[in-house]
């Protein structure tokens, strides 16, 4: 690559460091839900700083690592998302309160940040002095996108990490949040809270998605800085999508197949470097295998792109999506109902009566006829006390709105 100025590598880092020093002071000092709008003003941002910076690698560095830079944000971008999925399983397993969310995933996008840098100086030293490793990289992305593409997602669900597990058991730890502290105390005594077994999983699902995602972007470019800025550009706003796409999560079902389908093509693509620059002794006696093609960055951004957009509108267009997101809004609807307290409003309780009867109506319209996608098991007993839980009135509202009473069990 034609080297930078220095100046600008040097400004790049301090601009990026501002903006995500004053987003860590922001979710500290005001911890919050943001709204839609707010969080759709901040991707924007993000996402508009991202292109800035990519016009000017296209007039410092030229079309060939300019458009490196932009297949490799794309990239780390969709792996990003796909974190998204796995943060959220964790916040809703550990029921973090909404407001706190976002120091949680500030926490996480920080260890990424850290752990990312490590592993990309790492990975820049060894490709610098072993060509060979690219065929390690390639079979492992290989291996991953076959892995991803079985991937159901039951393991994410099911199950506990074992050094958790041991953590809840050997640590002092009381069942409630007190805010976002770590620590707190209770009766006197010095506690941790739900909070430090939060981070944890996150730090931890943060380096198994760091040793998937670096050599995936060295399967598209080899320069340190390129690598680098492309993971902080996905990384930054993270937080906001997050709460932007809200429930819209569940319904990319094919997401996960669209990017097994990168990995693999990242994985050929590196294995045939490998084999054009070949120095292993055993493999064509040490000389390079000239027939083995170079694929250009404008072919990969085409195919990454290409690949992302088909797997988007294939989700949002499939039956199976809209019922399983039609499934998930009830279920927040009964979270929301089942948490209400004696002492909330009647306008509350109406709102969130509303919502379940509202919600369980389209989820039982949208699963009719999927028979891979459930609705929750309701019993006649449970609809019989939600219809008499009606804040209006007595009054029975019908079987379609009973029959969520379910989460009063």
């Amino acid at each position: 690559m034609p080297a930078l100025p220095v100046a600008f590598e040097v400004g790049t880092f301090i601009v990026l460091g501002l903006v995500l020093l004053f987003d860590l002071l922001l979710v500290v000092k005001r911890p919050h839900e943001p709204s839609m709008k707010e969080a759709g003003l901040w991707v924007a941002f993000y996402v508009g700083l991202a292109l800035v910076f990519a016009l000017m690698m296209f007039i410092f560095t030229g079309a060939e690592y300019g458009s490196q830079f932009i297949a490799g944000w794309v990239t780390e971008y969709s792996l990003s998302i796909d974190n998204l999925f796995v943060f959220i399983i964790i916040m809703a397993r550990f029921s973090v309160p909404r407001k706190f969310q976002q120091e949680v995933l500030m926490f996480g996008i920080i260890i990424a940040l850290i752990l990312r840098g490590i592993f990309i100086l790492i990975g820049a030293a060894v490709i610098e002095n072993f060509s060979w490793v690219f065929y390690i990289f390639g079979a492992f992305l290989l291996w991953t996108a076959w892995k991803q593409a079985r991937d159901e997602g039951e393991d994410e669900e099911e199950g506990s990490n074992p050094l958790v597990s041991r953590l809840q058991r050997v640590l002092p730890m009381t069942e409630k949040f007190d805010e976002g502290k770590i620590r707190t105390v209770v009766d006197g005594r010095k506690v941790f809270t739900p909070m430090l077994i939060v981070f944890i999983t996150i730090g931890m699902t943060d380096l198994l998605f760091a040793v998937d995602s670096i050599p995936a972007i060295f399967g598209l470019t080899q320069s340190a800085f390129i690598v680098f800025t492309a993971n902080i550009f996905a990384l930054m706003g993270l937080r906001q999508l997050y709460f932007l796409l809200g429930g819209m999560m569940n319904r990319l079902i094919y997401l996960k197949h669209g990017l097994s389908v990168i990995l693999a093509f990242i994985g050929v693509k590196l294995i045939l470097h490998a084999m054009h620059v070949n120095e292993l002794p055993f493999i064509n006696g040490g000389e390079h295998i000239e027939w083995a093609p170079e694929i250009p960055t404008f072919v990969s951004l085409g195919v990454i792109v290409g690949t992302i957009v088909i797997a988007t509108l294939a989700s949002l267009l499939s039956p199976k999506a809209k019922a399983m997101h039609a499934v998930a809004s009830l279920e927040e609807a009964l979270a929301v109902y089942r948490t209400l307290g004696e002492d909330a409003s009647k306008e509350e309780k109406v709102q969130a009566y509303d919502a379940v009867t509202d919600t369980y109506r389209a989820a039982a319209a949208a699963t009719d006829g999927q028979a891979d996608v459930e609705m929750p098991e309701i019993t006649q007993e449970a609809r019989a006390r939600f219809r008499a839980n009606d804040p209006r009135s007595d009054e029975p509202r019908g079987d379609a709105a009973g029959a969520e009473g379910e989460a009063r069990q």
